[in-house]
């Protein structure tokens, strides 16, 4: 039998695996109330295709043993990465991709997950990396 994940504990599994990898900016939206799309979305940016390619690659990996992700978009080229977990939806951004699509504001009106507070600390730790 699989071990198995509510959609939140998935969500947030997603966000520490992405921060392990050095992601920063990270938000997880509950949009259960406003949209059947899915339940939670991560929106996560990294510095690089390369970078966001290895956040996507952990996730996928260290997320197999509570199923399979059903569908990745975008992962060649690295830019915008989209993980479909059905209840989860995984967004992987370049810096300036997150910018112009806007899926924060797009989705002002959801919910924010407050992320724990050592996550809340990595995530500040690594946006400072990279702004020297």
């Amino acid at each position: 039998v699989k071990p198995s994940l509510t959609p939140l504990q998935r969500a947030i599994r997603c966000a520490e695996l992405a921060a392990d990898k050095k992601a920063y900016d990270i938000s997880i939206l509950d949009i259960t109330r406003i949209s059947t799309i899915a339940d939670f979305l991560v929106i996560i940016s990294g510095q690089s295709d390369k970078q966001n390619q290895a956040i996507c690659d952990h996730i996928r990996r260290e997320l197999k043993k509570f199923g399979k992700v059903q569908e990745i978009e975008g992962e060649t080229e690295g830019k915008w990465i989209v993980m479909d977990y059905v209840d989860v939806l995984v967004h992987i951004f370049h810096e300036e991709q997150r910018r112009r699509y806007d899926l924060d504001g797009l989705w002002e009106q959801a919910d924010r997950v407050e992320l724990s507070a050592e996550l809340q600390a990595t995530d500040r730790a690594n946006k400072a990396s990279f702004t020297i």
